[in-house]
C-alpha cells in the first residue's frame, strides 16, 4: 500500500524522534507530531516529540540509538551535539525467532548463468591477472591492459581481462591472521567462478608466494590457471609478454561458453551499505531486504557483512539464528571486535563518517538499526569469517569490516557472484569480475547521480513505490543483472581499483 508523503517519518510508535522528510525551518508546527521545531532540521535529521531528560535513552525504530546528554525538548533537533552512545544491556535471545524449513517454503525460479566445467556457475566472464603482491602489481596491470579496446573484439563472450592488484604481500609473517586473510582472499578471487581463466604473477622473493596462491580449481585445468614469476622469467619486459601470450592462449576457451537457465540456488549476493544516510535505513535497506527475502525463499543465498555497522543491533540477528551455535558465533566475532578497536585506540562508536552525519545518523546504533534491514527477515543460517568460502544457503552472515572495498572484496572471495549495494550520500563503487547493483535511498541523490543509480529507493519516501512492490522490482533486478544485463557501474567501467584486502597486522 502506497503512502502520502508528510513532513516526517514516525517508524515506531514507541519512538521519541520522528525523521524529517525535507528540510524544515524553525517554527514550523509539526501537526502529526503536535510538536513545533525550535531549531531548523536538515533533511533526514531528527526531531524530538516528547521531552527527554539527561541520560535518558533516545528510540527510533523502536529501539534505543544512543542517551541524551543534556535535556531535549521537543521540536527540538537530535544528534552529534546532544546525543551520544553508552553500554547498555540487550537481550540476545539466540535462535527465538529462527524460522523453520516449513514456514518458508521455497518457489522455484532460474537466472541466465554461465556454468564451468566443474559444476560452478558464473554471472560474468572475465580473465584474471592476479598479483600476489605489490612488487608485481604493475606488471600485472601491464599485462591486462595490452587487452583493452578493441584487443577482445574476436572474443565475444569474454567480458574482459581484470588486473586485481593491491599493496601487501610482503613484511608479513607468514603464520600472522592477516597472512591467513590474504591467502584466503587472493585464492577465493582465484577460484571465483566469473574468472574463465587466471594468471598468478609473483615478484619471487615475496611472502606470499605464487604456490600459495592457486586454488584447488587451478590444478584441474592448468592450462586456465597459470603462473609467471618475474625474478624467474628475466624482469619487467619478458613477464609481460610472456604474461600476454599466456592470456591469449586461454582465449578462445574462455570465449567458448553460453549461457543457460540455472537454479536460483547458485546465486550469491553480497550485500552493502556505504555512503549512507537516514533514508538508507528507511527506505533501500528495508527494500533490499524485502528483495533478500524473495531471493532466500526461492533458494538463493545473501551475505550480510560489515559487522562494525551491525553493533548494538546484532541482537536482532541472534534471534534469528538457527542453532545456538550460529548465534554465539556471531557474538564472538562483536566480541572480537571490541577487542580489536580498543588495541588500536578506538571505539566502535566512531564508525559513522562525516557523509554519515551529515546526512542525519548520528551514532553507531542508529546506523546498526538501519544497515541490518538489508538481510530481510528469514532465519540467519551461518556465520563465516572473512573471505571465507561460502557454503550454506539463506541467509548468512560475514565478518567484515565496514570500509565498503575491503568488505565486498571478502564476500566475493567467499563467492559472492552479484553485489547490490545501497547508498545514500551518493557512492561510485564498482566491481570486476562481479556485477554491482546500486540503490539510492533518495529521490534527489538518484537524479542528481542517475548515471551511477541503478534503482530509485526514494520513491517510498514519497509514497509512490510500495514496499514489497519495490522488493519485487529490486530481485527482478538482480535476476536481470545476474543473467546479463550491464549494471551502471559496469557501463561507466568500474571495477580495476575496488580489490582492497582487509589488512590487519604489523608491517615489518
Amino acid at each position: 500500500m502506497k503512502t502520502k508523503k508528510h513532513l516526517v517519518i514516525r517508524l515506531n510508535d514507541s519512538d521519541n524522534v520522528v525523521v524529517a522528510c525535507e528540510p524544515i525551518p524553525r517554527g514550523t508546527r509539526i501537526d502529526r507530531e503536535q510538536v513545533i521545531t525550535t531549531d531548523d532540521i536538515p533533511p533526514g535529521h531528527k526531531i524530538a516529540t516528547s521531552p527527554i531528560k539527561a541520560d535518558q535513552p533516545v528510540r527510533k525504530y523502536g529501539h534505543i540509538i544512543g542517551f541524551a546528554t543534556s535535556d531535549i525538548a521537543p521540536g527540538e533537533h537530535v544528534h552529534t551535539h546532544n546525543l551520544e552512545v553508552k553500554s547498555f544491556h540487550r537481550e540476545y535471545d539466540i535462535a527465538s525467532e529462527a524460522i523453520s524449513e516449513s514456514d518458508s517454503p521455497k518457489e522455484e525460479d532460474t537466472f541466465e548463468g554461465i556454468v564451468r566445467a566443474d559444476g560452478r556457475v558464473a554471472t560474468r566472464n572475465y580473465i584474471g591477472i592476479i598479483s600476489t603482491v605489490n612488487c608485481s602489481a604493475s606488471v600485472a596491470r601491464f599485462i591486462a591492459n595490452e587487452f583493452q579496446g578493441d584487443a577482445l573484439a574476436p572474443f565475444p563472450n569474454v567480458d574482459g581481462v581484470v588486473p586485481v592488484c593491491h599493496s601487501l604481500g610482503c613484511a608479513m609473517g607468514s603464520a600472522d591472521e592477516g597472512f591467513h586473510f590474504l591467502q584466503a582472499t587472493l585464492r577465493g578471487w582465484a577460484a571465483h567462478p566469473n574468472f574463465a581463466g587466471v594468471l598468478i604473477v609473483g615478484l619471487g622473493c615475496e611472502v606470499m608466494q605464487v604456490q600459495g596462491v592457486i586454488p584447488e580449481e587451478g590444478k584441474n585445468a592448468p592450462d586456465l590457471y597459470q603462473s609467471l614469476v618475474i625474478q624467474e622469467t628475466g624482469g619487467t619486459r619478458r613477464t609481460i609478454e610472456e604474461g600476454v601470450a599466456r592470456v591469449r592462449s586461454m582465449l578462445a576457451e574462455a570465449n567458448r561458453v553460453k549461457r543457460e537457465p540455472v537454479s536460483i540456488k547458485h546465486l550469491v549476493v553480497g550485500l552493502q551499505c556505504g555512503g549512507s544516510d537516514a533514508y538508507s535505513g528507511i527506505t533501500a535497506n528495508p527494500a533490499l531486504g524485502a528483495a533478500v527475502d524473495i531471493l532466500v525463499r526461492r533458494g538463493g543465498t545473501a551475505i550480510l557483512g560489515e559487522t562494525p555497522e551491525i553493533y548494538g543491533a546484532e541482537h536482532l540477528l541472534t534471534r534469528r539464528a538457527v542453532s545456538r551455535r550460529v548465534g554465539e558465533l556471531l557474538i564472538e566475532r562483536i566480541r572480537w571486535w571490541e577487542q580489536y578497536t580498543a588495541k588500536n585506540a578506538g571505539t566502535m562508536d566512531n564508525n559513522p563518517s562525516p557523509g554519515n552525519k551529515a546526512g542525519g545518523l548520528t551514532t553507531i546504533l542508529e546506523k546498526s538499526l538501519g544497515a541490518i534491514a538489508k538481510g530481510g527477515t528469514t532465519s540467519l543460517n551461518a556465520v563465516y569469517r572473512y573471505a571465507e568460502p561460502v557454503r550454506a544457503r539463506g541467509l548468512v552472515f560475514m565478518d567484515t569490516p565496514g570500509y565498503d572495498p575491503v568488505s565486498l572484496t571478502g564476500m566475493v572471495a567467499g563467492g559472492a557472484n552479484l553485489t547490490a549495494f545501497t547508498t545514500g550520500r551518493g557512492s561510485v563503487y564498482g566491481c570486476r569480475p562481479v556485477p554491482t547493483i546500486k540503490l539510492a535511498s533518495n529521490s534527489s541523490m538518484y537524479q542528481w547521480m542517475e548515471e551511477d543509480m541503478d534503482i530509485n529507493c526514494g520513491e517510498l519516501l514519497e509514497g509512490t513505490e510500495d514496499l514489497n512492490d519495490l522488493g519485487r522490482r529490486i530481485y527482478r533486478h538482480m535476476i536481470a543483472v545476474a543473467s546479463g544485463q550491464r549494471s551502471k557501474s559496469e557501463r561507466l567501467g568500474m571495477g580495476d581499483n575496488e580489490f582492497v584486502p582487509w589488512h590487519i597486522g604489523a608491517v615489518m
